[in-house]
């Protein structure tokens, strides 16, 4: 046998090798690996390259639930490898195609094993199974792959030598001894690239704490032998490069805007828990693959089954990569959409949903962060909190409730410590003074976020701005616009970069008529209340109906919020 089949699956690392928050450098076929165990013992085998400058993650720091880039503080979730934060742009959530290349990951008999080609499943070692397998010290050795297996044929165990033995090849690079006395011991090739390998045993049984030291150190000795043998020898001509098994990168650059109200992920419901008073927590687990990563602030549409679409936050936190999180309070003038999930959506159910989008994004360089949630305003800010608990960035949450019973998510919050606060009953005047304690005067490198009922993020902003707070430190999300909006005005709307001139008629909306004329347009809450669908303004005077921009952000005149406001005057030109 000259070369072995570079498809299918690899050792590339020891159990042994991942303790906690550790990253390891492997290599496979001359593709170097960022190897993690993230704090849910996932275990992410990742391309070793951060997507900004190209330094190697290797020598990143493991965050539990994210990886971070030494160089430049970028960030990486666990499971997807979705750049999570920038730091250079901190008021920004990455785009959702900044994302590393992922490879196939199984822990099994004491090691990492990776497939660059993911086309097939781990195949169980049947030599191996009965036991309780005990790994090896890898050894490294410089010769082709095919000579190191080659050798390896005729091992012999040190105790046994010259015994009879057998030799199973269970394929190109793996193979089986046996013993008349029933030992078995199967030896791995990972190949490293095309001129250096390393043999990974491992026995079928371990031995006696009494005996295993010295039977580990006598395998040690025998394969080092190995080693040293070929080592030794001429090296023949090297096997032929690779050819690389991997499907092309990902490109970084971001994409054309994605078709609107798409809904690309499936997911499974795994529990529905009450968590408060007419609040229902539900935990979404893929079907059949890995969902994509999440900020802190993110939320997604979720298709219901009666036709319609709603957007609810995502509560995770950098340790929960596996699911998404929501929470959702039965609304007294539902529309539809609470009341089915409560009343309809069962465990086991499966449901639609988008990617995640962000307009609401944490920034993780404040020298203290404070977070002011209103009822059901807990979800996204819930996120942010179990993030900055996690990263050890200081932070309070104040969360205003009804009374206990309504109090959502209790538990989770006594999970983050003593920096969380629950005000409950409070009038009107009560919560603006408690709101305005909680922020003081303003310091620097302060950042404050809101979500909640609009009175409430409203006397909080008026709070913010009568205690120096500046614009660009006071953060909100409204859940809904409950402005009444007017629809009776006519304009025209010119397209910079299409060329086109369209008329907006009174009763439809800037994005209905861009839908119409198949102009590409995202969407999410077409309330005006999310901020997904802001456009840049060139030239006119828009009239804003939205709760989503801010005061100087409505006086410049050079955004709109399409999916509600209008034009005051005759002509909008809009860059898209």
């Amino acid at each position: 046998m000259s070369t072995i089949d570079k498809s299918g699956w690899f050792p590339i690392a020891s159990s042994d090798d991942l303790p906690l928050r550790h990253v390891y450098h492997g290599e496979l076929w001359g593709q170097e690996l960022a190897v993690w165990r993230a704090d849910d013992n996932f275990v992410n085998v990742w391309e070793n390259r951060c997507l900004h400058r190209g330094v190697r993650l290797s020598i990143g720091t493991n965050l539990g639930g994210e990886l971070r880039c030494q160089y430049h503080g970028w960030r990486y979730a666990s499971r997807n490898a979705g750049c999570t934060y920038i730091p250079a742009h901190p008021a920004d959530a990455p785009a959702r195609t900044i994302c590393n290349t992922t490879f196939a990951s199984h822990e099994q008999y004491g090691l990492v094993w990776t497939n660059l080609n993911a086309c097939s499943a781990m195949p169980d070692i049947e030599a191996l199974d009965a036991g309780s397998p005990l790994p090896l010290r890898a050894i490294a050795v410089n010769a082709s792959p095919s000579r190191v297996f080659a050798a390896l044929r005729s091992y012999e165990f040190p105790e046994l030598q010259g015994a009879p033995h057998e030799t199973d090849e269970l394929d190109q690079h793996a193979l089986v001894i046996r013993t008349e006395s029933g030992d078995k011991l199967a030896f791995f090739i990972q190949p490293v690239d095309s001129g250096r390998a390393v043999i990974r045993g491992v026995l079928a049984n371990a031995p006696s704490a009494a005996e295993q030291g010295g039977l580990l150190r006598a395998h040690d000795h025998q394969i080092c032998r190995v080693r040293d043998l070929l080592e030794s020898e001429p090296v023949p001509a090297p096997d032929s490069l690779r050819q690389d098994p991997r499907p092309a990168a990902t490109s970084i650059s971001v994409s054309a805007p994605r078709a609107n109200r798409q809904a690309p992920l499936r997911v499974m419901v795994t529990d529905k828990t009450k968590v408060a008073q007419d609040v229902i927590r539900f935990r979404l687990e893929p079907v059949d693959s890995v969902l994509p990563a999440v900020q802190p602030g993110a939320h997604i549409d979720v298709h219901l089954p009666n036709g319609l679409i709603r957007q609810y936050s995502i509560t995770n936190g950098p340790q929960t990569t596996d699911a998404y999180e929501i929470g959702v309070k039965r609304e007294a003038d539902s529309r539809g959409g609470s009341t089915c999930l409560h009343d309809t959506v069962a465990v086991g159910d499966l449901l639609a949903l988008s990617e995640p989008l962000n307009n609401f994004p944490l920034r993780r360089d404040a020298l203290k962060t404070i977070l002011i949630a209103g009822g059901i305003g807990i979800t996204p800010l819930l996120a942010m909190a179990r993030t900055l608990h996690e990263s050890s960035l200081p932070f309070e949450l104040h969360h205003f409730a009804r009374d206990a019973e309504h109090a959502a998510f209790a538990d989770a919050l006594n999970h983050l410590g003593e920096s969380t606060y629950t005000h409950l009953g409070l009038n009107p005047a009560d919560t603006g003074a408690k709101i305005s304690a909680s922020l003081g005067p303003y310091a620097d490198h302060r950042h404050v976020y809101i979500c909640g009922p609009a009175p409430m993020i409203e006397a909080a902003r008026e709070s913010a701005s009568a205690l120096g707070w500046p614009e660009p430190a006071v953060h909100y999300e409204h859940f809904k616009n409950e402005q009444v909006i007017d629809s009776s005005t006519s304009f025209e709307i010119a397209l910079a970069r299409s060329g086109l001139t369209l008329k907006v008629p009174a009763g439809k909306t800037i994005i209905e008529v861009l839908r119409e004329n198949s102009i590409g347009a995202v969407t999410s809450c077409e309330q005006g209340a999310c901020g997904t669908c802001k456009l840049t303004v060139i030239d006119g005077v828009p009239y804003h109906q939205d709760v989503y921009l801010t005061p100087s952000e409505r006086a410049s005149n050079q955004v709109i919020m399409a999916c509600v406001s209008r034009a005051k005057s005759e002509r909008l030109v809009l860059d898209i």
